[in-house]
């Protein structure tokens, strides 16, 4: 299964007054990392808005696992693959590395909704099947 990269530098806004990455922030960095692979893989997340056959992935559940805390100035690296693939939904498996030590790793369950009425519908076949092919 391929994986994608995502590099983050952890900056001030992203501690606490102890210099440490705040937990919630290690999901903004998966996010990140999860719209970039769409990207690279050529779903445009922002040309779906306000389509009628318009699609939207949506965060259904989140599971994290914190192994170590990563500091201020650290180099980052979000490992993302996608673990299931489903009609309407996948589950993604992020793993932040700060070199080839494990900081958090993440299970993010991710459904697809219609982007105007928000109603859960299947991935059109020409998105799934570019997702399969990355998946593979």
């Amino acid at each position: 299964m391929q994986t994608a990269q995502f590099p983050v530098r952890v900056y001030w806004e992203d501690t606490d007054a102890g210099g440490i990455v705040y937990h919630a922030n290690y999901l903004r960095f998966m996010e990140r990392a999860r719209s970039d692979l769409l990207r690279q893989i050529g779903f445009s997340q922002d040309g779906q808005r306000g389509r009628e056959d318009g699609i939207l992935f949506v965060v259904a559940s989140a599971e994290l696992t914190y192994h170590r805390g990563a500091k201020l100035d650290d180099d980052l690296t979000v490992n993302t693959r996608i673990e299931k693939l489903g009609r309407a939904s996948m589950i993604f498996e992020q793993i932040i590395t700060r070199g080839e030590e494990r900081i958090t790793t993440g299970r993010i369950r991710v459904g697809v909704v219609n982007a105007l009425t928000l109603a859960p519908t299947p991935l059109p076949p020409g998105v799934y099947e570019k997702i399969r092919v990355f998946a593979a």
